[in-house]
């Protein structure tokens, strides 16, 4: 039979382990909780940048049409999700050039 002591002794680190055992699962499923969310965005961020070129191309269409149809609204659209749309004016025609002299 062992002693008062001696059970105390065996009976306290055992306790310990078993709190540290509950704490390491409850780490674990946080852990894992953590990993999936960031899996989940990483993924988010992966598809939205191979979407990227499509929406480039959507806001460029819809700002010319903007321009081309003269439409406040879909200008004040384009405004409020803070892309500036202005109508390039056509390009001038260039000086004629000067003969060149004593040359071929």
């Amino acid at each position: 039979m062992l002693k008062r002591w001696e059970y105390w002794v065996l009976t306290l680190p055992a306790l310990a382990a078993a709190v540290l055992v509950v704490v390491n699962m409850s780490l674990f499923t946080g852990n894992r909780s953590a990993q999936a969310e960031i899996s989940s965005r990483a993924q988010y961020i992966q598809q939205s940048a191979q979407l990227e070129p499509l929406y480039r191309e959507m806001v460029k269409a819809l700002a010319d049409l903007a321009v081309r149809n003269n439409d406040g609204q879909l200008r004040e659209l384009l405004t409020k999700q803070g892309i500036t749309v202005s109508a390039n004016p056509p390009a001038a025609a260039a000086p004629p050039a000067e003969p060149r002299k004593g040359g071929k």
